[in-house]
């Protein structure tokens, strides 16, 4: 694909979300829609007055700044209210795709975010995780160089030092765009930092690009002058809401308030993107021009959040990539066995049917 120069005009098609009804609504109205629908509980088991009991008395799921409707989720307690006191809920930050899989493969979460190839990654190396919903479909990752940069695209890169997360989609997009350019991963230096490690990197001249992740890439522009050199939306994948396969299996309950309240967050941040980019400033101590072009052009929310097709189908294209970079050790054959079982769609369906439902 023809390298894109740096644009203003998102990629993704929207259903009038920029319409002025929907940025009028301000945060503060927030905890109104909060409790609308709080406490759906399928397996009967629960309450969101507290009173019943869950399969659980504990559950620690994960936000990210990469993932707006975890923001959501967490600042309006959908989960708290609808679990009520039988449940306690910890909240731990995500810097990355990567440290998301930590955490559940240490079972230090038992629900985190990352990006399609990340997860596809951790499950074809064992970690028994499967996706649960989906939360966005992004263009969260580009190639960032310097404004006085001589670099003009992937091509240019050949021996020249490359900020980069491994086990990120960011990690994937540079591995993806190298290739474009008749290029491998061998033929740069990567130097393997974490994304804002990655940014400042770039900024003190220790490298020479970086590939990047939004909201740390939106800063970047604003604040030192950087510049998005290559961006190709097709080599970024959706946003991936995943859960242990021991979490699926025996709090099935727990885990269908978690979706039920990430669609909860969905319709508010579609309704409400000013007050989305506002919670996105906040916690991500950026500019609020830096969370609005984030949330208004390069985070495309209005997905459906069943995983299914749409999502194999983009992690088919990544496989090669996967079973060719080392990373994997079964190589081709763990990474088609973990695309073939990766994904759980009970929970989101079950979302959907009762949105449908008007329940």
């Amino acid at each position: 694909m023809t390298p894109t120069a740096p644009s203003s005009r998102s990629p993704f098609p929207r259903r009038g979300l920029l319409a002025a009804g929907a940025l009028a609504a301000p945060l503060a109205l927030a905890g109104c829609v909060a409790g609308e629908n709080a406490g759906a509980d399928p397996a009967g088991s629960g309450g969101s007055d507290g009173g019943g009991s869950w399969s659980t008395a504990t559950l620690t799921i994960d936000f990210a700044t990469y993932n707006p409707l975890s923001l959501v989720v967490r600042d309006q307690q959908l989960i708290e209210k609808a679990l009520g006191d039988g449940v306690e809920v910890t909240w731990v930050q995500s810097a990355g795709s990567n440290k998301a899989n930590e955490l559940l493969r240490s079972g230090s979460a038992d629900v985190a975010s990352t990006a399609g190839s990340a997860a596809l990654l951790a499950r074809a190396n064992g970690s028994p995780i499967k996706v649960i919903d989906i939360y966005s479909q992004p263009e969260w990752s580009a190639l960032v160089v310097r404004g006085d940069s001589d670099v003009t695209g992937p091509a240019d890169l050949a021996g020249r030092p490359v900020a980069a997360t491994p086990g990120t989609d960011p990690y994937f997009f540079l591995v993806q765009a190298l290739a474009e350019a008749g290029l491998e991963v061998k033929d740069v230096e990567v130097q393997a930092l974490q994304h804002a490690d990655g940014r400042s990197a770039l900024d003190g001249g220790s490298v020479d690009a970086w590939s990047g992740l939004d909201p740390i890439m939106g800063a970047a522009e604003v604040e030192s002058g950087d510049v998005l050199v290559y961006r190709n939306v097709d080599f970024n994948t959706y946003g991936f809401l995943n859960a242990t396969e021991q979490f699926i299996t025996e709090h099935a309950d727990v885990a269908q308030v978690v979706v039920d309240a990430y669609e909860q967050a969905r319709t508010w941040a579609l309704e409400n993107l000013e007050g989305t980019a506002s919670l996105l400033a906040e916690v991500a101590g950026i500019a609020p021009e830096v969370a609005t072009t984030v949330i208004t052009e390069r985070s495309n929310l209005d997905v459906s959040g069943v995983p299914g097709d749409d999502q194999t189908a983009v992690l088919e294209r990544i496989s090669p990539v996967l079973a060719d970079s080392g990373d994997v050790a079964g190589g081709a054959d763990a990474v088609a066995a973990a695309l073939s079982s990766i994904v759980h769609a009970d929970f989101a369906e079950a979302a959907a049917a009762a949105a449908g439902s008007g329940k």
